[in-house]
């Protein structure tokens, strides 16, 4: 059930109840990039992450199974972060790297991706967009983002016009995911980041009764990984309830952290809880 961000507890605040849900299971820990472990920033490709975000993501990832799931693209993300030893749902869960616990490498692509569908999306959206000032349109795998954070109020709707204009020119072959100021034009098929993560648990056989699943995000492209979780993990939704992008959303997470820092700080006890969910009982 879709709550009011404003109205959920601060997960460092209930640090023991949360302990107590992760009581003798193991974290198997996913976590958003853009907002989760690094700010938004005016421009994607400054998005670094901090070394003391990239340590606390290592120290955990010893611990227990750590994955990212991200709208970036693989090559993009590992620019920005090092993604060594992690496994990795890059385009919202359409392309997945890793390597499951017997060292076999994973499927990397569940479903198809319409590749020359999305070369013509990308060109198309390009040539429309270049006389609209600050509009960047950022070709993946398998999605094509058009970002608007630094296009004009005014503009903007312009930009959504376009979006919705190539979708109709390619009826039931796209489909439009909207994040913080971004359009992301994917493959119209039964794939989100929910059905990555539950294909990663599976993957990974990190079942209900070993593993306590936990999800960090901040967009509105993890509140279909909040769904699929409904009633079986921990979710935790990063951001302030004041901040203008995320005004009037509701969400099905269970518990906020207002900031990147605060998660840097839940990181670390999570590690710690892992560290007591492999000690024997008694």
């Amino acid at each position: 059930m879709a709550r009011r961000i404003g109205d959920l507890p601060n997960a460092l605040a209930r640090r023991d109840e949360i302990a107590r849900r992760l009581a003798g299971r193991l974290p198997a820990v996913f976590l958003d990039y853009d907002g989760t472990l690094a700010p938004i920033v005016r421009r994607p490709a400054d998005a670094v992450i901090s070394p003391g975000m990239q340590a606390a993501v290592r120290r955990l990832a010893r611990r227990c199974p750590v994955c990212l799931v991200t709208g970036r693209d693989l090559t993009e993300l590992e620019r920005l972060m090092d993604v060594d030893d992690l496994v990795v749902a890059a385009n919202h869960g359409f392309d997945i790297s890793g390597a499951a616990p017997d060292g076999t490498p994973l499927e990397r692509t569940p479903v198809p991706v319409p590749a020359a569908l999305l070369d013509q999306v990308a060109g198309w959206m390009r040539r429309e967009t270049a006389g609209i000032e600050g509009a960047a349109v950022e070709p993946k795998r398998a999605s094509v983002a058009v970002h608007y954070r630094q296009v004009r109020e005014d503009a903007r709707p312009r930009v959504a016009r376009l979006v919705a204009e190539v979708v109709e020119r390619h009826p039931g072959e796209l489909r439009v995911t909207p994040g913080k100021l971004v359009f992301e034009l994917q493959p119209a098929v039964d794939w989100d980041k929910g059905r990555a993560v539950l294909h990663l648990l599976r993957a990974l056989d990190l079942s209900a009764e070993r593993a306590a699943p936990v999800y960090l995000g901040d967009d509105v492209t993890d509140e279909h990984a909040f769904e699929a979780l409904d009633g079986r993990g921990l979710r935790v939704f990063v951001g302030r309830a004041d901040d203008p992008e995320v005004a009037g959303r509701g969400t099905s997470a269970d518990y906020a952290l207002a900031s990147t820092g605060e998660v840097e700080r839940f990181l670390g006890l999570l590690a710690d809880w892992a560290v007591t969910a492999h000690r024997p009982s008694g």
